[in-house]
């Protein structure tokens, strides 16, 4: 797989403090995404990072939905500016890409299709959390799109194991490359 580094950027999806803490051990996720962001930044390729987030009272969570609406009241009392800023190990430095998004995918309530085609980004690194959740819907979303897509597998995590082995070893490879941090790194 040759990458053209003008024409690809490093997403790193939902990576907040408001997320983190309630998934297992992270230690090495966080390594490991600590180095592909320092390789793309490296490598002069964008770094955008999508956390998802909600207004005051968390009026963009509709009662149809399942995942959201169970934890509508929490969101509604949140400090989103804590909620949603990123690990420390991981932040964002000046001119790195930061997007909100009001869903699962990366694309849904946020504004980075619009900054993708303002960079004129064609390749999708995805790094994130959940694999089931914001990676797998980035995922489909992203490739109905006619993205190209990595999925860098030790920068994703799950709470189910097996949902992540299945999901980087079976279903993703449909539609992205998956390789480990230090594959890309090393290509």
């Amino acid at each position: 797989m040759k990458q053209h580094k003008q024409s690809t950027a490093l997403v790193i999806l939902d990576m907040q403090n408001g997320i983190l803490p309630m998934l297992p051990d992270t230690t090495n996720l966080i390594k490991n995404t600590a180095n592909a962001i320092a390789h793309a930044r490296s490598s002069s390729i964008p770094v955008i990072y999508v956390t998802v987030g909600f207004r005051e009272g968390a009026p963009d969570v509709s009662p149809n939905n399942k995942s959201f609406s169970m934890a509508k009241e929490q969101y509604g009392k949140a400090d989103m500016a804590e909620f949603t800023e990123v690990h420390a190990a991981l932040a964002p430095i000046t001119g790195d890409i930061q997007c909100t998004k009001r869903r699962v995918s990366a694309f849904t309530g946020s504004d980075i299709e619009v900054v993708l085609r303002s960079l004129d980004i064609k390749h999708l690194i995805l790094a994130g959390v959940a694999t089931s959740g914001a990676v797998l819907s980035t995922v489909r979303e992203a490739a109905d799109k006619d993205y190209r897509l990595t999925v860098l597998s030790d920068c994703c995590i799950d709470r189910d194991d097996e949902i992540h082995r299945l999901l980087t070893t079976k279903v993703f490879p449909r539609q992205a490359d998956v390789m480990t941090c230090d594959e890309w790194i090393n290509i």
